[in-house]
C-alpha cells in the first residue's frame, strides 16, 4: 500500500565558512542538542504525518448525526436469516440504523460451537464477514439479504430503519463506486487497499472508540436480555460442565441487559457504529446461546417489532416462481419431503430421516394413487439407489416424484428478475442518501446470477397441501414450517 507523506525537503548546497582552529566545546554541544531536537521533532512529524494522511483510514463520518448496528452473518441462508431477525430487533431496541448484510455464500463464514465454548471471536468473524463482502462486490456475486427477503412493510414503518450495506461502506469508507459494476475493482485497485483499511476500523482491529464500539462479548460470556429487572448480570443457567472444566475452559456465562449496556448513558451509546459478532442463537439446555428475547410486556413498541419480524416472507419474484411449479409442473396436491443427507450432523441420521417420509407416505397411500412428491433434498438423483428415494423412483405407478435443479429455466429467470429488481438498493431510511450507487449502469451485469433454488424450493413446500415431512434439527426444515403456518403460499 503507498502512503501519501510529503516529501523530504532538499538541503541545498553551502560552502562551509572558515573558522578558527580552536572552537568553542559549548559549540559543539549546541550544535549536537539542535541536531537532536531536528531528528526527534521530524520523527514525530512523520509519524503523525502516517497516521492522519492515510486517505484509506475513515475520518468517523457523521452521516447526519445518525448511529447505525452492523453484526457478522455466517454459516447457511436460514442461520443468516435468522441473525437478519436479531439484527432488526437489537437495532430496534437500541434505537439504531440496520446495516443490511448480503447473503453471504454458504458456511464462507463459520462461527463454531457455542454449547462447546469453541468459536471465533467477534473482532475475528466481523474480519471474515468485511473481506468476504468486499469479495463478492469484486466478482459481482453480491446479493442482499433484502433482495431474497421482502422488508418493505417494515421499513415503512417507524419501528426499523435500515440502510444497505454498499451504500453504508460507500458512505463511511468514501468510496465512490457503481456497485453493479464489479469491473471498476480491476480498473482502480487501489479500492480494494482502501476498503480494507476502513474494514480494519470497522471490525474493531484498530479502535476509534467515538466511531465504533466493538463488541467483545459473544455467546461463550453473554445472553442478552431486554427488561428482565434484576437478573441484569446473574449468572446463566447454562455453565461449561465437569468435562470441560478439566479442560480449563475459563468462560463464565452471564445475562446481560442489552439496553442497559449499550444504551443511553453507556460508553458504547455515543458511538457511530455499534458492531456486534454473531447473533446467532438457540435454545440448548434450558437457555438461550446468545439471545434470549422473546417478550417485551413494558415496550409496546419493541413488542409490536418482534411480531413483525417473526416471519419475513420471500420477495415476489421467488414466492411466484414457486407457486408456478407448485401449479404447472406438479398440478395436483402433493407431499413435500425435505431432506438433508450429506451436511454436518445429517448424513449420520439417514435412517431417522427415511423412516419419517416413509409413515407419512404409507398413510397416503390409503387414498388416490399416484401420490404427488415433490422431493427437497442435497443428495443426487444418482445417488439415490439402494435407499428409500429410489425405491419411491422406481414405483411410477403409486408414486410421481418433483424434483427442481438449478438449471431448470425457471431457476435461472427468478434469478434474473431479482437482479433486474434489486430491491436491496431501495430500502435506505437514512437522510439524503446520494451517494451514486442508484446509477446503476446497464452495461455492468452481475457476473453471477445468484443462487436461488434454496429458496423456490422452500416456496414449493409452503404449497404442499398434503403435508410437509422435514428433516429433524434442520433449519431449513424450520423456515418451511414458518412458512405453512403463516400461509406464504396461499397468502
Amino acid at each position: 500500500m503507498k502512503l501519501l507523506t510529503s516529501k523530504p525537503t532538499s538541503l541545498r548546497s553551502f560552502h562551509p565558512k572558515k573558522y578558527p582552529t580552536k572552537t568553542s566545546p559549548l559549540l559543539y554541544l549546541t550544535l549536537i542538542f539542535s541536531l537532536l531536537f531536528l531528528l526527534y521533532f521530524f520523527s514525530l512529524s512523520l509519524s503523525s504525518l502516517l497516521k492522519t494522511q492515510l486517505p484509506n483510514s475513515p475520518n468517523c463520518p457523521s452521516l447526519n448525526g445518525d448511529r447505525f448496528l452492523w453484526y457478522a452473518p455466517h454459516s447457511g441462508f436460514n442461520n443468516q436469516l435468522m441473525e437478519f431477525k436479531n439484527g432488526i430487533l437489537l437495532a430496534g431496541i437500541l434505537n439504531r440504523t440496520l446495516v443490511v448484510p448480503p447473503v453471504l455464500n454458504h458456511h464462507a463464514v463459520a462461527l463454531g460451537s457455542c454449547p462447546k465454548f469453541r468459536v471465533t471471536g467477534p473482532n475475528e468473524i466481523r474480519g471474515e464477514v468485511w473481506d468476504h463482502v468486499v469479495e463478492l462486490i469484486r466478482s459481482g456475486r453480491y446479493v442482499s439479504m433484502a433482495d431474497i427477503v421482502d422488508i418493505s412493510s417494515l421499513v415503512s414503518s417507524p419501528l426499523v430503519r435500515v440502510i444497505d450495506f454498499r451504500v453504508f461502506m460507500s458512505l463511511w469508507c468514501n468510496v465512490k463506486l457503481d456497485f453493479a459494476c464489479h469491473t471498476e475493482f480491476d480498473a482502480q485497485p487501489y479500492l480494494l487497499d482502501k476498503l480494507k483499511e476502513c474494514g480494519s476500523v470497522l471490525t474493531g482491529v484498530k479502535g476509534n472508540a467515538k466511531c465504533v464500539h466493538a463488541v467483545s462479548e459473544d455467546c461463550r460470556t453473554t445472553v442478552w436480555t431486554y427488561q428482565n429487572g434484576k437478573e441484569d448480570g446473574a449468572l446463566d443457567s447454562f455453565q461449561p460442565d465437569e468435562k470441560l472444566k478439566k479442560k480449563k475452559i475459563p468462560y463464565v456465562r452471564k445475562r446481560r441487559d442489552v439496553y442497559k449496556t449499550f444504551g443511553p448513558g453507556s460508553k458504547a451509546e455515543s458511538a457511530s457504529v455499534l458492531a456486534f459478532g454473531s447473533l446467532f442463537t438457540a435454545p440448548y439446555k434450558g437457555s438461550e446461546l446468545l439471545i434470549d428475547i422473546h417478550e417485551s410486556p413494558r415496550d409496546l413498541r419493541i413488542g409490536t417489532l418482534m411480531e413483525e419480524i417473526e416471519f419475513l416472507p420471500f420477495t415476489p419474484a421467488i414466492l411466484s416462481a414457486g407457486k408456478k411449479f407448485a401449479l404447472d409442473t406438479i398440478k395436483a396436491p402433493f407431499l413435500c419431503a425435505q431432506l438433508r443427507l450429506l451436511d454436518g450432523q445429517f448424513k449420520n441420521h439417514w435412517k431417522t430421516t427415511f423412516e419419517g417420509l416413509k409413515q407419512k407416505v404409507e398413510t397416503l397411500m390409503q387414498s388416490n394413487l399416484p401420490i404427488h412428491i415433490f422431493v427437497m433434498t442435497d443428495l443426487p438423483e444418482s445417488n439415490w439407489t439402494g435407499n428409500y428415494l429410489g425405491d419411491l423412483a422406481r414405483d411410477s405407478n403409486q408414486f410421481k416424484l418433483f424434483i427442481l435443479k438449478e438449471s431448470d429455466e425457471l431457476v435461472i429467470e427468478t434469478a434474473k428478475r431479482i437482479v433486474d429488481t434489486g430491491h436491496g438498493m431501495k430500502f435506505n431510511n437514512f437522510a439524503n442518501v446520494n451517494d451514486g450507487t442508484d446509477q446503476i449502469k446497464k452495461s455492468c451485469p452481475s457476473a453471477v446470477m445468484p443462487d436461488v433454488l434454496l429458496y423456490i424450493e422452500q416456496t414449493v413446500c409452503s404449497c404442499a397441501s398434503l403435508g410437509f415431512v422435514g428433516t429433524a434439527g434442520s433449519t431449513i426444515a424450520g423456515s418451511i414450517e414458518l412458512m405453512r403456518k403463516f400461509r406464504a403460499c396461499f397468502d
